[in-house]
Parts: structure tokens; sequence; C-alpha cells
């Protein structure tokens, strides 16, 4: 997205998420059990103690072959493989009972976890883009001078937020958010929410939101120019949430007084 004056996010987070970073690494051992189960499928118990005894020939050589070796541990789980096949062959009792990996109750669970792994990585893929495009929205809104408070901020803004770094609207971003966390609007209406935001948001934010609260109830309104607390918040986060705390304590002794 640009906005009518031609300036457009300079990091947009979905060219830094959604492809190459999220790659899962190739399981060289799983692809070696693998490799077995498909050789394997309707062996016979002998027929499984031959391709045992040529996988353990097999691994014999590659020991005394240094080139072998970096095969990422596949040639140790085939051969692993072979003797749990072999065994639960014989336990059956029959010899000449095919090996079917579909009653395999071992290779039936590791397919069972691999479709839930690949469900929960579908949904955080999914989660990713979303926090992405939402992030790219905020950024595009503070670009173009949109990002006020008729903007509610929603759940996933802060994991939005994270993605969001080296540039100049960035701080508009904050002010909004510290903003919302300050009075509460949006889906910081619900308590809970706001007191999850203490770990989920930057420190800077939430020094600038404390300070917010504060100035409120001294009955400073919040709608005017307080480009100072981001300010204050960004180069000390420590000494704003002291402050606020500072006039809170000032107002609560005021209000005894009273």
């Amino acid at each position: 997205m640009t906005t009518s004056d031609g300036w457009r996010p300079r990091h947009v987070p979905e060219a830094r998420g959604r492809a190459g970073a999220l790659r899962t690494p190739i399981d060289y051992a799983k692809v070696g059990r693998s490799s077995v189960r498909r050789r394997a499928r309707g062996m016979t118990h002998g027929e499984a103690v031959a391709a045992l005894e040529e996988a353990e020939l097999h691994a014999h050589l590659d020991r005394r072959d240094e080139s072998a070796a970096d095969d990422g541990g596949r040639r140790a789980a085939e051969l692993a493989e072979w003797q749990r096949v072999v065994q639960l062959l014989a336990a059956t009792g029959r010899p000449y009972a095919p090996y079917a990996p579909d009653a395999d109750a071992v290779v039936q669970e590791e397919l069972a976890e691999d479709r839930r792994r690949k469900e929960a990585e579908q949904q955080r893929r999914q989660e990713h883009a979303r926090n992405a495009d939402r992030a790219y929205e905020l950024l595009t809104l503070a670009g173009a001078g949109r990002l006020d408070r008729t903007v509610a901020s929603k759940p996933g803004d802060e994991a939005a937020r994270a993605l969001l770094d080296d540039d100049y609207f960035v701080a508009a971003v904050d002010d909004w958010l510290a903003h919302a966390l300050a009075t509460h609007s949006g889906h910081y209406a619900d308590p809970d929410t706001c007191a999850a935001a203490a770990t989920l948001l930057p420190v800077p934010v939430l020094a600038r939101a404390a300070l917010l609260t504060a100035l409120a109830r001294t009955g400073a309104p919040l709608d005017g120019d307080l480009e100072f607390v981001g300010r204050l918040a960004q180069a000390d986060p420590d000494a704003t949430t002291a402050l606020a705390a500072w006039l809170d304590a000032a107002a609560a002794v005021k209000g005894g007084t009273a």
C-alpha cells in the first residue's frame, strides 16, 4: 500500500517472515525410517532378516568410509528401523505374515503426530500472515497520518508491533498503542488483555501508557499535544515509569487531604 504522497513502509513484515524464514529443516533420520517402511512393505520375517543383514553390512562398510559418515543420522535410523521391523514380525509368531505399515502402531502414531504438527505449523503460518498484514496496515495508516483514536486496537496488535522496526512512523504506532492501553479502548477494555500487554509490548510503550494514565488522573486531557510523553518514554523508560508512579502517589495524597 502506498499513500497519496507516495510514502510506503520501508520494511514490510510480509517480506521478512512468510517465506524462507519458516522453512522446516530436513529430518534425515525420519527420511531413513520412511525408506525402510516402503521397502519392507509385504516382506516376511525371513525377508526382513535378510534386509537387516544387508543394512548391517552397509553400516559396517560406512564406518570404514569417512565420506559416508555425514548422512545426518539416516543410516543409523535405517538400521534401527530394520531391527524394529524384524522384531515386530517375529512377535506375530507367523513367519510368512507380511509386514504392513498400515497395521504398525508405531508408524500410525508417527503419522498422526505428523498431521498434528502440520496443522499446528499451518496455524502458526496463518497467524504470522495475519500479524504481518496488520503490521503493514498500522504502519501505512501512521504514514498517512490516519492512525488516530478512531482506529480501534485489536487482538494480535502486540504481535503485529513486534514485527515493526527501523521505520520513522513506528513512533506513531507506539503512541497509538500507548493511548489505547492508557484509556482502555479497543481490545484493551478487557482487564486481562491489559495485564497481558505488560509482557507483550515494548518497555517504552508501557512506560508511555503508564505516564499517560498518571496524567489523566491529574485531570490533564489526553487528546492534547503530548509528544513529550513519547520522547521521555523512548529516552528513559524507567524514569518515565517512575515519574508516573510519583504522579499517582501525589494524586493519592492530594485526594486523601481533600
